[in-house]
C-alpha cells in the first residue's frame, strides 16, 4: 500500500533552518528520508546541524544565505540544482523580531520606531516572498512542488507588544492564500502553497520573554499558558507531523490553508 505521508527522496529547502524550530524539522524530515537543505546566516551552527543529521544516517547540506538578497538566494538555488537537480519543497521558516518594532506595557504607539517596524516586516514578509519567487521556478518547470510559509498566532489576533511582527505574519497568511490561487491557475494543480501557524514554542528569540532565568514561566509566559488549553508550551518536534503532511501526497488536495499547531490557543477566549 502506498504511504501517502512519505517524503523519502524529496529535496526540501528550509530557510531559517538553524533556528530551534527549523533544526527540529530538518532532523525529522532527514530521518524520514528527505534530502534536507538548510539555509541560514550562521555557517558554524548550520554545519553542526548537518553533521548531526549525517551521523544519524540522513542526508543534508548547509548553505549560507540572506533571504533579503535575491542574488544570494538565486545562488543557493544554483548550488542546490547542481547537487540534486530539483527542489520539491520549500519551508519559509526565516523570520524574527526586534525591540524597536514592539510596544511594551510602559510605552505606547508613539514610541514605535518606524524604521525597525519596516525591518521586521521586510525580514518576515519580504524574506518569504524572495525565496518563494526563486524556488518556485524549478517547481513550475517540473509542474510539482510544495511551499509552506510560517505564519503565527499573531496573524489571527493582535497580540500585545508585537506590532511589527504581527503585521508581517498577517501578511504572510494573506500571501499564502494569494499564491495558492496564483500558482494553481498559472502552473497547474501539482504545486501547492500552504502555511503553518505555530502557537507558543520556546526559541532563542523569545526565551527571555517567555521564561525567567531559572526556566519558569515569566509573567508573559503565564499569560500565554492561561490562554492555552493544553496548559504548556509546544515542543519543536510537535510541528514535524503537520509539516510532513503538508509536503506529502497526503495533502494533495490542500492548498491556501494555514494549519494551526497551538495547543488550542486560538480557540480559547475569556
Amino acid at each position: 500500500m502506498k504511504n501517502l505521508f512519505s517524503v523519502e527522496g524529496q529535496v526540501v529547502v528550509i530557510t531559517g533552518g538553524t533556528g530551534v524550530l527549523g533544526r527540529a524539522i530538518a532532523a525529522h524530515l532527514a530521518d524520514q528520508g528527505a534530502k534536507v537543505v538548510i539555509l541560514g546566516r550562521k555557517a558554524e551552527v548550520g554545519n553542526a546541524i548537518v553533521d548531526g543529521i549525517r551521523k544519524n544516517g540522513g542526508e543534508a547540506m548547509f548553505l549560507t544565505t540572506d533571504v533579503m538578497k535575491q542574488e544570494a538566494v538565486e545562488q543557493n538555488l544554483k548550488d542546490i540544482l547542481a547537487k540534486y537537480g530539483r527542489v520539491d519543497a520549500l519551508l519559509n521558516a526565516a523570520g524574527g523580531n526586534m525591540p524597536g518594532a514592539t510596544i511594551g506595557p510602559n510605552s505606547n504607539f508613539f514610541d514605535l520606531k518606524v524604521e525597525d517596524y519596516q525591518k521586521v516586516v521586510n525580514l518576515n514578509l519580504i524574506g518569504t516572498v524572495i525565496p518563494t519567487q526563486v524556488f518556485l521556478k524549478p517547481m513550475a518547470e517540473q509542474k510539482k512542488g510544495c511551499i509552506v510559509n510560517f505564519s503565527s498566532m499573531a496573524a489571527f489576533r493582535p497580540l500585545t507588544r508585537v506590532c511589527g511582527y504581527g503585521s508581517a505574519k498577517a501578511g504572510i497568511s494573506n500571501f499564502t492564500a494569494y499564491m495558492a490561487h496564483e500558482v494553481a491557475k498559472k502552473f497547474g494543480d501539482g504545486i501547492r502553497v500552504n502555511a503553518i501557524a505555530p502557537g507558543f514554542f520556546i526559541t532563542e528569540q523569545n526565551r527571555t520573554l517567555m521564561t525567567n532565568p531559572d526556566g519558569s514561566p515569566s509573567a508573559r509566559g503565564l499569560d500565554v499558558l492561561r490562554q492555552t488549553p493544553f496548559g504548556r508550551f509546544g515542543e519543536p518536534e510537535e510541528l514535524c507531523g503537520t509539516i510532513q503532511y503538508l509536503i506529502s501526497e497526503a495533502s494533495s488536495f490542500v492548498t491556501g490553508t494555514v494549519a494551526i499547531v497551538d495547543g488550542g490557543f486560538n480557540t480559547f477566549a475569556m
